[in-house]
């Protein structure tokens, strides 16, 4: 395989279940990324960061501790490498959960933070929303991509049966909020619910934004991972057997072609 440009980096995209393929093509859009697919502890090693995507947290953690990826992915993150979780990866990274099915779940951990599974209910209630943009997300803008100019104030954020992080701890940076209405405060006791957290190279989104064709969070992490490789002293040596494989080509082979991403419109 020819050797990648040193400037690249390689993000991975855990594709046991869930909206990974959305991911990868939001990644493919931004410059010197190279993304692909992780199913196996080898294809976790030639990455240098990961994105666990939106699914069914319960069935994506039963096929990881089927394939014995969770100690893998533990070590991952706990070693230093860049981690984010979108919806159902929110839940993985937490450190406590509530709201699980019986007999709970594995976490991989590393966020200070009680998240509750369903905070927003169930299918039905999925809904989208406009919300301020944090001042890390407010200063981007992806080159030659259908992203805002700089300075945009706020983000599109869809949630689809989203959790929400209920208690953060003093290391976690709350980067984005949902006000509550006045019905759901009572209920609940607070007037709104962290929705998007960083906790050194850990993010964590309770929405969808592979789903939007805002980019900037995609572009975001990518700044992570490239920080994180700053820091040391040269880019991961991958040999011949470590090497990512091409990605697949969008309906190759029996594989389905990627989703389009929801148009401002478009129902969901």
């Amino acid at each position: 395989m020819a050797e990648r440009d040193a400037a690249e980096v390689c993000i991975g995209v855990l594709a046991l279940q869930g909206a990974f393929r959305e991911h990868l093509a939001c990644l493919r859009k931004l410059p010197r990324v190279h993304a692909v697919e992780v199913r196996t502890k080898e294809q976790l090693a030639g990455v240098d960061g990961l994105i666990i995507p939106g699914g069914e947290s319960t069935t994506m953690a039963l096929i990881a501790e089927r394939w014995g990826l969770i100690p893998e992915l533990r070590s991952f993150a706990a070693g230093g490498s860049p981690v984010w979780g979108t919806c159902a990866g929110l839940i993985f990274l937490a450190d406590r959960a509530t709201g699980q099915k019986e007999g709970g779940q594995a976490l991989l951990g590393g966020l200070d933070c009680l998240v509750q599974r369903n905070f927003f209910g169930a299918q039905v209630d999925s809904f989208e929303t406009q919300l301020p943009a944090p001042e890390p997300l407010s200063a981007l803008r992806v080159s030659g991509a259908a992203a805002p100019a700089p300075g945009a104030d706020s983000f599109r954020a869809l949630f689809i049966r989203a959790p929400a992080v209920l208690e953060a701890g003093a290391s976690v940076e709350v980067l984005a909020e949902y006000r509550l209405s006045p019905t759901e405060a009572e209920a609940q006791g607070r007037q709104s619910v962290a929705v998007a957290v960083r906790s050194k190279q850990l993010l964590a989104t309770a929405f969808h934004p592979e789903l939007t064709d805002d980019l900037r969070w995609h572009l975001l992490f990518v700044e992570m991972v490239r920080e994180r490789l700053r820091g040391s002293s040269s880019l991961r040596k991958r040999g011949p057997d470590s090497a990512p494989a091409a990605p697949e080509r969008a309906g190759s082979g029996t594989r389905p072609a990627d989703l389009p991403v929801v148009g401002p419109s478009d129902a969901y």
